[in-house]
This record gives structure tokens, C-alpha cells and sequence, in this order.
């Protein structure tokens, strides 16, 4: 019955600029710190304060636009939108409905076909990106029955990127939040953490018949901090309205709140109109004014996205699709290859150790590779230490997780501590011969047959040197060795 149905899916995604102070004064921007430490009287809304534009946030949205295809709106302004609620100050949120910044853009994004698994694109429209000032934070407390607010959040600078209902599941919508993301954040205007806060997604979603032209009665979802809870939500809410379809019952057009532990969304409020909450321009703000110097300044510091990136990668670089595709997840972990490989550095080998190592140390500390704080210049001179067989591998990882949590100088740390490869074949030949002797059992394996016993004494032999010897060339002179007792 509900492949009857069709999805339409619309997304309102609220991104927190990267700016160091707020949109309207001063205040800090840094995300944490004691409750209410963060506040002035512009963002507290306290009367008579005077909002002053940061430069830094109209330069990010006009970045952003460009890089979604927008149209910039060369003169815009700012408006009031009058609400009360306890996070909101001032009692009227300044954002922008008449004129905002961006206006008729698009991303395109891949998805896979389930039944052919071919990839297919699909553009999704975005039908304006406008500025506006964040909301404090409500902190409910339950042991004290009481609700508590924190004005840090309030003031910092957002975009909201409203796209078209263009969506039709829950994998174009995570594909379109993903492409998002990226863009964003090569750009350097958010870091786009979910878990913090600094991208927000509302899901507005309404079902109709299969071929029907009119649109269904839409609701909003909001408390949606990961991808996840975005897919199950978009399939929970699809099925509950058509189970009231079926059922007889009107969808009723409000604004809902998903609750992740019981996997359901409950009624906040009515959905809002525009007329709601009466807007009307904010007589504090100027209008600004698009010059063709400042657009043309934005435009030249664009830098290059993903989906250039990965074209000059199949052109310049001798590496798998895989390897390009994962490098160029992350505008950092890209620039580190590109410029660890202009020291000299072999492509392959530089991605290897940026996709196995630094990966897993990522993974196992839960940073972002936009955390790496090692320099292309420590990591080329590892990749130098083990191509010169100057350290072996098992070394070289243990340099490695140093250098990733200090960024000291692989070199220097070598030689300090003393760990480079013993290069005397002597030392070499009478550790093996010493483990030989020690070992007759092994030996005898070998002879019979049994040739991972050669794997035991390397280790053997890799101990008695304590780990300094190579373990290619100890391998080699244990086979000599043995075929010659």
C-alpha cells in the first residue's frame, strides 16, 4: 500500500558560521564556556542597543551562494520575525523573508539505484540561503522542576539554507545533507558538527498519491541532530501519515519534535505562517549594498571543491578511485596529501598512511579529520625513514601515533631513542644463528614441512635485536640459514 504513496521532502538547514564573534557585536562565538559568560546587551536584547553587521558573515553567505548556484541578491535587507519565547531575548529573531542574500540555487547529488546499483544524479534546488542571528539555548533541569536559559548561543551568526521540495526519501535528503556539508566546509565558514549544534536540519515532508500533482499537508520535524535520526525519522513520519490517510484522518499541518530514544515525534506546536509572526524590516540594520568589487573578492577565493578536486586527482596523481574518494572527504586531509607529496613523497604511499593509520587513530580517539594537527613536513620524512629501510614498519607506527598526538620530528625522534635498523650484517647473522641454535623444534618444523615456523623465529630474532632489525632481510638470512643446517 505505500508504494501507492510518494514522499515530497523539503529541508530548512540552519549552519552556525565559523566567525569568531557574534552577527550583531562583539561576543565570542566559542562553543562551550560558562552559562551566559558569552553576552553583552545587544545579544541579551537588553533596550536601547544598536545592532552593528559582521562583515565576516555577509562575506560566508556570499561564499556559500556561489558555491550552490546561487543567484546574489545585490541589495538586500534585514527583517524582524516576532516571536516570544524564553531563548529569544528580544522577543523578535532578526533574519531575513523579503530579500535575502541567495536566492535560486542547486547542488546536485548521486544516489544509488537499490534494484540496478548504478549511481544516478539528481539536482535539488535551494530556493534561498538568508542570514540571521541564532537563539539562546533552554536547559531543562529535572531534579529542580524548573527550565534554564543560556544566552551564549544567542546572536551567532547563521545561514539558513531553505531548499526546494525537491527530495524524495531519506537517501536524497542524506545525500543533500552531505553534499552540504562538504561544500561548507571546504569553504572554512562551519565545521558542520551536528553533535554541537552548528548545522540543524528541519525535515518538512508531506505524502501524496503516486502521480497525484497536488502536495499533501506538510509537517516539520525538529530536535534532529544526526543523519540518522534524520533517515528514521523521515520513514517514521511518512508511514504515520499514511496511516491517517488510509485511515480517513486529516493530516494536520504543525510543527512536531523527534524523540530519539523512543523513536517516535510528538505535536509541539501549529505550524506557523509568515504572516504569524509579523514580519517587517528592521529599522536598527542598514541595507546592504553587493558591490561588484566584493563579489568579485568573494569569487577569487573560492577554493577549489570536492568534485574539481577529485577530477585533477584522476589527472595528476597515480592512485585508486577509492584512495580519491576518501582523501577528498576532508579539505584538510586533502591539502595535507597534496602538500606532503609536493616534499617528494610518493602519492600511494602518502595515502596510505593518511587512509590506514591516521584513519584508525581518527576512528579510535572520535576526532574529525579536520583534528590532524601532524605537518606535511614530519610526515614525508617518515615515509623517507621507512623507504630507506633506515626504520621497519612495526617502528614506524609506533613514531606515527607520536607524531599524530605531538607532531614532533620523526627524524629526531628516531635518533634519540635509538631505534633505527641495525645495518650490520653481523650482528644480524649471529642473532639468527644464536636463535636457530635456541630453537630446535622450530627448526624441525620447517624441515618438515611446517613453514610458518620461519614466521616464529623472525619474531624471535626481531626480540633479540629489539626490534631493530629488517625484518625482509631477516626473513631471507633465516631461509639461507636454514637450508644450509
Amino acid at each position: 500500500m505505500k508504494k501507492e504513496y510518494e514522499t515530497v521532502i523539503g529541508l530548512e538547514v540552519h549552519v552556525e558560521l565559523a566567525t569568531r564573534t557574534k552577527i550583531f557585536c562583539g561576543c565570542s562565538t566559542a562553543f562551550g564556556g560558562r552559562p551566559n559568560s558569552h553576552t553583552c546587551p545587544v545579544c541579551a536584547g537588553m533596550p536601547g542597543t544598536l545592532p552593528v553587521l559582521n562583515r565576516k558573515v555577509l562575506e560566508y553567505a556570499v561564499a556559500v551562494g556561489l558555491a550552490t548556484n546561487c543567484e546574489i541578491t545585490r541589495y538586500c535587507k534585514f527583517d524582524r520575525k516576532n516571536y516570544f519565547y524564553p531563548d529569544n531575548p528580544q522577543n523578535y529573531q532578526i533574519s531575513q523573508l523579503y530579500l535575502p542574500i541567495c536566492r535560486n540555487g542547486y547542488v546536485e547529488i548521486e544516489t544509488e539505484e537499490a534494484a540496478e546499483g548504478t549511481r544516478t544524479t539528481k539536482r535539488i534546488g535551494i530556493h534561498e540561503i538568508h542570514m540571521e542571528e541564532d537563539a539562546g539555548k533552554l536547559i531543562h533541569d529535572e531534579w529542580e522542576d524548573c527550565t534554564l536559559v543560556d544566552y551564549n548561543r544567542s546572536g551567532v551568526p547563521l545561514i539558513e539554507i531553505v531548499s526546494e521540495p525537491d527530495m524524495r526519501s531519506a537517501e536524497e535528503v542524506i545525500a543533500y545533507l552531505e553534499k552540504l556539508r562538504l561544500i561548507i566546509r571546504y569553504l572554512g565558514a562551519s565545521d558542520c558538527k551536528l553533535q554541537e549544534g552548528s548545522m540543524r536540519a528541519d525535515v518538512n515532508l508531506s505524502v501524496r498519491r503516486a502521480g497525484a500533482e497536488k502536495m499533501g499537508t506538510r509537517t516539520e520535524m525538529k530536535n534532529l541532530n544526526s543523519f540518522h535520526a534524520i533517515a528514521e525519522a523521515i520513514e517514521s513520519e511518512r508511514s504515520r501519515q499514511i496511516d491517517l490517510i488510509e485511515s480517513g484522518q486529516p493530516v494536520v499541518q504543525e510543527t512536531r519534535r523527534w524523540d530519539e530514544a523512543k523513536r517516535l515525534s510528538y505535536p509541539m506546536r501549529s505550524k506557523e505562517d509568515a504572516q504569524d509572526y509579523r514580519y517587517f524590516p528592521d529599522p536598527d540594520l542598514t541595507p546592504v549594498t553587493i558591490s561588484d568589487s566584493f563579489l568579485e573578492e568573494i569569487r577569487s577565493r573560492q577554493p577549489e571543491l570536492r568534485t574539481e578536486k577529485m577530477e585533477r586527482y584522476r589527472r595528476e596523481y597515480d592512485i585508486p578511485e577509492y584512495d580519491i574518494e576518501i582523501l577528498t572527504e576532508s579539505r584538510h586531509m586533502a591539502d595535507l596529501f597534496e602538500a606532503t607529496v609536493a616534499l617528494g613523497s610518493h602519492p600511494k604511499k602518502v595515502s596510505n598512511w593518511l587512509m590506514v593509520e591516521t584513519l584508525r587513530l581518527l576512528k579510535e580517539r572520535e576526532l574529525d579529520p579536520e583534528d590532524i594537527r601532524f605537518s606535511p613536513v614530519n610526515l614525508a620524512k617518515l615515509i623517507s625513514l621507512t623507504e630507506s629501510r633506515a626504520i621497519n614498519s612495526t617502528v614506524a607506527k609506533e613514531v606515527f601515533e607520536v607524531m599524530f598526538s605531538e607532531d614532533m620530528d620523526p627524524e629526531k625522534y628516531v635518533e634519540e631513542r635509538g631505534l633505527k635498523m641495525v645495518s650490520d650484517e653481523g650482528a644480524l647473522r649471529k642473532a639468527v644463528e644464536e636463535v636457530i641454535a635456541a630453537n630446535p623444534q622450530s627448526v624441525q618444523d620447517y624441515r618438515n614441512g611446517k613453514d610458518r615456523a620461519v614466521g616464529f623465529l623472525v619474531g624471535q630474532t626481531m626480540k633479540a635485536m629489539k626490534g631493530k632489525a629488517d625484518p625482509v632481510s631477516t626473513n631471507a638470512l633465516l631461509r639461507e640459514l636454514l637450508r644450509k643446517n
